[in-house]
């Protein structure tokens, strides 16, 4: 458990865009397992999915949720010190597409830009690292791109989105508080086994064979080992969550809305129950987004939350999980930042 509090950084303000195509699990699959979907839409939530078009990418998403935010902040390019991208989708294995879209968003030269390879965790983990950056000095004003390209037709579960957050140095910015964890031992719960060193790509694995469920996968697919995450996700969340509200004299009652990272509807209720909160207080986008892997926090915040966020300030308990094994929650409070509507480029 690392616990850490970031001081003076204002959370300035968040933008969302998913792609227009909406998937349905149901009418949009083989009519032979529609039985098998029309089950898992009842127990896991999901009944539709934003999907790419065949040209569209995670940084295209990202490009046209960082331009309608910088348009709102009217903040100008050359004030941008930092940024960062925190994806599993980049656009080629080699350059950094941080460094491809300081280009092309017009960003100085002398703009520090990297990504970070993190999916479920993300949200959380990259507001810690440009924050310290900007709390640390030097840096005013920083963008944290965030998002997947990880839908398909076939796949039930996952959906695309993109999104931009900016934070801004500010000594009267109220704290921020993280609780960040890894567990590696768990990494084979979540994996794509092959394209890397380990395991490059061969033909082998070009060759899809039908599963239990009567779809037809490859090796190359990612591996996602139900039971294990669900197990994962219950047992160590809540302790997480409490833990953090701990460290930062927080109370549940204090906290406006918990987002939870958007796995399934079995994972969230069991954590929303065993830390006896509210429905209210804890708003899902599985239904109509999926899992938008690590954009499903800001996507959460944007598509159920915005009005909300924009009448004053807000408390916010924010808890991405999964691939890695990884956690990440923080307690950020919000007041005067901008959220644009969503983005449905």
């Amino acid at each position: 458990m690392a616990q850490a509090t970031i001081r003076n950084v204002r959370y300035a303000g968040m933008a969302t865009c998913v792609p227009k195509r909406v998937v349905s699990n149901i009418d949009d699959c083989p009519p032979q397992i529609r039985p098998a979907r029309e089950r898992l839409v009842r127990n896991i939530g999901i009944e539709t999915r934003r999907v790419c078009s065949e040209w569209q990418y995670f940084s295209d998403l990202a490009y046209d949720a960082t331009e309608r935010l910088l348009d709102e902040l009217k903040w100008e390019r050359d004030e941008i010190d930092a940024l960062i991208v925190v994806t599993q989708s980049p656009d080629y294995p080699i350059p950094s597409t941080a460094i491809i879209m300081q280009d092309r968003l017009g960003l100085k030269q002398t703009t520090i830009a990297f990504d970070i390879n993190l999916g479920c965790s993300a949200y959380a983990f990259g507001l810690h690292v440009l924050g310290s950056m900007i709390s640390a000095g030097g840096i005013k004003k920083g963008l944290l791109l965030v998002g997947d390209k990880s839908g398909s037709v076939l796949d039930p579960l996952f959906s695309d989105a993109g999104t931009a957050t900016a934070l801004e140095y500010d000594p009267d910015a109220p704290p921020m508080y993280f609780d960040l964890n890894s567990d590696g031992s768990g990494y084979q719960a979540i994996m794509l086994p092959v394209g890397g060193h380990r395991e490059p790509y061969g033909i082998q694995h070009l060759v899809p064979v039908k599963d239990e469920d009567g779809i037809y996968r490859s090796p190359s697919n990612l591996v996602l080992d139900g039971p294990a995450v669900l197990s994962f996700s219950t047992q160590r969340i809540p302790p997480a969550v409490r833990d953090l509200l701990e460290y930062a004299g927080c109370s549940t009652e204090q906290v406006d809305y918990f987002i939870f990272h958007q796995a399934n509807r079995m994972i969230n209720e069991t954590i929303r129950k065993k830390l006896g909160l509210p429905p209210e207080k804890v708003p899902s986008t599985l239904h109509d987004f999926g899992n938008t892997s690590g954009a499903s926090l800001p996507v959460t915040m944007t598509a159920r939350i915005r009005d909300s966020l924009l009448e004053g300030k807000k408390k916010v308990l924010l808890s991405g999980f999964g691939i890695g094994l990884s956690w990440g929650s923080c307690i950020i409070d919000i007041e005067s930042a901008v959220f644009p509507e969503m983005i449905i480029s």
